[in-house]
């Protein structure tokens, strides 16, 4: 396994950031070293990357208009870290904030926040995006009367099979569920085509165990994590559990946003807001039962977005309000996490995708 990644941040463009950044990533050390700045894009909050690892795409949302969102596709030089735009099309809403490719790396598939809609755009030869071919716009409302008004789509994920998406919707307590339909390029509804959370919940992102079997939902504004277990021939979700992601007596205003399993698979992290923490548990590798382990400081305000590089060892915390990414280590035996020497200012990092080079 490498230990050279090239460390790619989205950002909001609103304060010090210029677009998006470009690290060089060195997973024996955990240090971050700056190669490249892809500069005049307005908010390109959430990225990903090919399979290929040739191409880069980023959502780009207008969060105060909230009107007509944008997908932008560029090319990778894997030896500068520079970026090459291509082109961009419509994300079919408004404010995009997630991205997924599919792992044929066929279609880029966008959750909009602000229109609570879902789309799916093929990837062309040379990575060009083409026009949205699938679409679906989320319908309903739950309790909360500021945030819970409407549909807000906040994340989408396929499973490992690359036959079900997953959409978190913020706004109706659901968690919608797709079938892949790569002839055409069209979203789905499945036979069981949401997945309740409990009421004021606020789902948002979402992430699968390595072995298939179980997934992880953290829901934002119930500041909680929920385990299931996942049908993989159904494309079926079923609640194990829900559990707090803050500590006991903490009664400050807290929102949950990231969430990921640990490759091992015997760990997941959620990222609190708020607490400005992230959240450790251990699981239950037969039933998928989680156990609350403690909490890591990022050492910053507002960690919106964290990953774990592949092996384990590091994992890399956004710090939105503060402008920095920390570098933690993580005990692979306990899980638990440690702050190290190594960070860097980036304004309002709100993601990371790695890229093994």
């Amino acid at each position: 396994m490498t230990n050279q990644y090239l460390a790619y941040i989205g950002t909001y463009t609103d304060g010090k950031s210029e677009g998006i950044y470009g690290y060089r990533f060195d997973a024996t050390t955990g240090a971050l070293e700056h190669v490249s700045t892809t500069s005049a894009i307005d908010n390109p909050s959430f990225l990903d990357i090919a399979p290929s690892g040739r191409h880069l795409y980023a959502v780009c949302a207008d969060f105060e208009a909230m009107s007509g969102g944008l997908v932008k596709a560029y090319g990778i030089n894997s030896e500068t870290g520079e970026l090459t735009y291509l082109n961009e099309q419509s994300s079919e809403g408004d404010g995009p904030c997630h991205i997924s490719i599919d792992p044929s790396g066929k279609f880029a598939l966008v959750a909009n926040y602000g229109s609570g809609s879902v789309s799916m755009l093929p990837i062309q030869q040379g990575g060009l995006l083409g026009k949205a071919t699938g679409f679906d716009q989320h319908e309903g409302s739950s309790v909360d009367p500021e945030r819970q008004m409407g549909p807000h789509a906040h994340s989408i994920i396929l499973d490992a099979n690359n036959r079900y998406a997953f959409a978190a919707d913020l706004g109706t307590d659901k968690m919608m569920v797709y079938r892949l339909d790569f002839a055409i390029g069209a979203l789905v509804s499945n036979d069981s085509p949401w997945v309740r959370t409990p009421p004021g919940a606020g789902p948002r992102h979402f992430d699968f165990h390595p072995n298939g079997k179980f997934a992880y939902l953290i829901n934002e504004m119930g500041s909680s994590i929920t385990a299931l277990h996942y049908d993989a021939e159904r494309g079926m979700l079923n609640e194990i559990e829900t559990i707090p992601t803050l500590p006991a007596g903490f009664d400050g205003v807290n929102h949950c946003a990231d969430i990921h399993v640990a490759p091992s698979g015997k760990f997941v992290y959620g990222s609190n807001r708020g607490h400005d923490s992230i959240a450790i548990f251990g699981i239950d590798q037969s039933t998928g039962a989680l156990t609350a382990l403690g909490h890591q400081s990022t050492m910053g305000e507002t960690p919106r977005n964290f990953v774990i590089e592949p092996s384990g060892a590091y994992m890399l915390a956004a710090n939105q309000d503060t402008d920095n990414i920390i570098t933690l280590r993580i005990d692979q035996q306990t899980g638990m996490l440690e702050p190290t020497v190594h960070e860097v200012e980036v304004g309002s990092p709100v993601c990371i995708k790695l890229l093994a080079v």
